[in-house]
């Protein structure tokens, strides 16, 4: 398998490959290393925080609260939140440090799917787990396990769900952004598919159940079937309908693949998809095909700041001292992880890109690894944000970062300057880039690996 091609696959399965990894892959097929990709995700790992002082609120939840309990359960949800951001960094280090890349590639890739939040630790670490548990698994099980999930019940007021007066948000997002997409469904199978979720409920530790007098036993009719339909029912339907595939392997192909969707592509997909909702023999189909390896697919996606971050991990090995400037840093680029702009999700692509955005993460690669000043005056729209952290932290300015350039020396630093660039940047360079590569003062691999982070083809993959 060429070099670009395991590049691509890399980039689009996870987020980039070293140098050492890349030459064990050299001598193999692509089968083999699509085989051993999949077979390194086959047994995912939950994340697990110490939840253990959180116990007492779904005690106090279950046996009822006096007013000491009251107080002390609006104390412990505080540190709820605070254990969320505790999430979001080992969510990150997972992400840097895994064997199971794909997997988790695929979890980052559901969460802008089943786009939720929440407040309660318990409640949120579950449901990222259930993401990483079907996130190469069988479709049908996943939106019935998310549909059961308390922190979507929550977050779509599916708890307020009760035959005396239905609630049509999850139904109504079930469908429009989970399932089917916008147009491909009328309000009144909204309306029948919210009496089948009525009384879906959860226990404190989050288990599932159903509120029998709360649900409606009656009749419903769904998409022009008729019978005493319940929740799981109502999705059995739902992928009975092709378009639901269709519209997966859309948002599979535009993540995967591609920003621009090829009609004949997608339809080839969507067949293959509706046999079974094989989530992870649809992704073997992908990666296997010779189509997902043509140069129109390779370096035309631009990075999430996820992938950019991540990506730069791969090839520097880093960590933050500082953690909040980690959580700045990804409200500067515009994705936090675990806090959604809203139900719909980040829109991706081209939209994590202006002129701002832009110049900030072309300095990324400076500020992280070079100790670079940030400029404020230069900022624009990010000035509020980083401007109330410095008036908190004074002098420092700069982000505490720990970079491994001894291994990365080890690694990368025997090599020429054009076997350098040809392993960071996938996409395609203009005659203005290459003329500016050309004219660089090259002092160290270092050095050039700085410089090639911060050229606009780095954003691409």
């Amino acid at each position: 398998m060429k070099q670009k091609q395991i590049q691509h696959l890399y980039m689009r399965a996870g987020f980039g490959i070293g140098l050492n990894a890349l030459n064990n892959l050299k001598s193999m097929s692509r089968t083999k290393i699509i085989n051993a990709m999949f077979s390194a995700s086959e047994n995912p790992i939950p994340i697990q925080l110490d939840l253990s002082e959180f116990e007492s609120v779904v005690q106090m939840n279950t046996t009822g609260r006096n007013n000491s309990d009251l107080k002390n359960t609006q104390e412990l949800l505080k540190k709820s939140r605070k254990k969320i951001r505790d999430l979001n960094y080992t969510w990150i280090e997972r992400l840097c440090t895994t064997e199971a890349i794909l997997n988790e590639k695929m979890t980052l890739f559901w969460a802008n799917v089943f786009v939720c939040r929440d407040n309660n630790i318990l409640h949120f670490q579950q449901y990222n787990n259930t993401l990483r548990k079907h996130a190469l698994g069988n479709f049908k099980d996943f939106v019935k396990a998310i549909a059961k999930e308390p922190s979507m019940s929550k977050y779509l007021n599916n708890r307020q769900n009760i035959k005396e007066s239905p609630n049509e948000n999850f139904a109504r997002e079930l469908m429009e952004l989970f399932t089917l997409g916008i147009g491909n469904y009328t309000e009144q199978d909204i309306k029948e598919a919210a009496r089948a979720f009525t009384g879906w409920s959860f226990k404190p530790n989050g288990d599932f159940f159903l509120r029998k007098v709360k649900h409606d036993f009656e009749k419903k009719t769904f998409f022009g079937k008729s019978g005493h339909f319940d929740g799981d029912d109502v999705i059995d339907i739902i992928l009975e309908q092709k378009q639901c595939a269709r519209f997966i392997c859309g948002k599979i192909y535009t993540y995967f693949v591609n920003p621009e969707i090829d009609a004949k592509r997608l339809e080839e997909l969507t067949d293959y998809f509706y046999q079974d909702y094989n989530i992870k023999a649809l992704m073997h189909y992908i990666f296997s095909s010779d189509w997902f390896y043509e140069a129109k697919n390779v370096g035309v996606k631009i990075k999430s700041p996820m992938e950019l971050l991540v990506g730069i991990n791969t090839i520097i090995s880093m960590s933050f001292v500082n953690k909040k400037q980690l959580f700045y840093l990804q409200k500067m680029m515009g994705q936090v992880l675990l806090y959604p702009v809203n139900v719909a999700g980040w829109r991706g692509d081209k939209s994590w890109i202006d002129s701002n955005t832009l110049m900030f993460r072309m300095k990324l690669p400076s500020l992280l690894l070079n100790n670079a000043q940030i400029n404020l005056k230069e900022k624009g729209e990010f000035e509020d944000t980083f401007t109330n952290y410095y008036k908190q932290k004074g002098k420092n300015r700069f982000f505490k970062v720990n970079s491994d350039w001894d291994a990365f020396n080890k690694q990368y630093g025997k090599l020429r300057p054009a076997e350098l660039k040809r392993l960071l940047l996938v996409a395609s360079t203009d005659q203005d880039t290459e003329a500016l590569v050309s004219n660089l003062l090259i002092r160290s691999n270092r050095d050039f690996c700085i410089q090639l982070m911060s050229l606009p083809e780095y954003q691409l993959c």
